[in-house]
């Protein structure tokens, strides 16, 4: 059986605009995107496995507040940095030093990346130069590291960002090029 969730109500001006949306549809579309996100930001596969599960338990509860106003992509990853952020307050814990503790090591997150047709000897250089790239991102404050992941792991335009964040799309942009900025110089030291 389908569940059917409706993630906004018909607007109060009466224009008929219905975003009925099959929950489950919702969920098989997006769960790979935000379990990624999640994983990466916290390096701890059963953490970002429930935290998967209580985004999209949030979701389905918060369905009637969804405005449409964003894409539900970029609504499901504003709450999964909401749960990102809980959970690294409630944990006092900073972004990535769960690593030091967790299964997941920077070395094997080459294997989630999108392109699974590279040689062995590719897939090698890949993982060596994520592995810096991860070294150098634990090193940026919060914000930094949340634009940077969410721009080039989940692969969201500025403005998607600017609305999972809630921050304006010049400050994302600022974030992100300060980001970018502290990448290169770091990697450029180590060649």
């Amino acid at each position: 059986m389908m569940t059917v969730v409706t993630l906004g109500a018909a607007d109060a001006g009466g224009s008929g605009t219905d975003c009925s949306v099959e929950f489950e549809a919702l969920v098989q579309a997006y769960r790979p995107r935000v379990f990624r996100f999640l994983l990466v930001s916290l390096r701890d596969r059963e953490s970002a496995e429930n935290l998967t599960q209580d985004c999209f338990l949030r979701a389905y509860r918060a369905r009637d507040q969804f405005r449409g106003a964003s894409s539900p992509a970029t609504w499901l990853m504003q709450i999964a940095i909401n749960l990102v952020r809980k959970h690294e307050s409630s944990n006092r814990l900073k972004f990535w030093r769960r690593a030091l503790h967790s299964g997941v090591h920077p070395e094997d997150l080459g294997d989630w990346t999108s392109d699974r047709r590279l040689t062995p000897e590719a897939m090698a250089l890949a993982k060596e130069q994520v592995r810096a790239i991860w070294s150098v991102v634990e090193q940026l404050s919060e914000r930094q590291r949340t634009v940077f992941l969410l721009r080039f792991v989940e692969d969201l335009d500025l403005l998607e960002i600017a609305g999972a964040t809630g921050m304006k799309e010049g400050t994302v942009k600022t974030h992100l090029f300060r980001a970018l900025q502290a990448v290169r110089a770091k990697l450029e030291v180590t060649k």
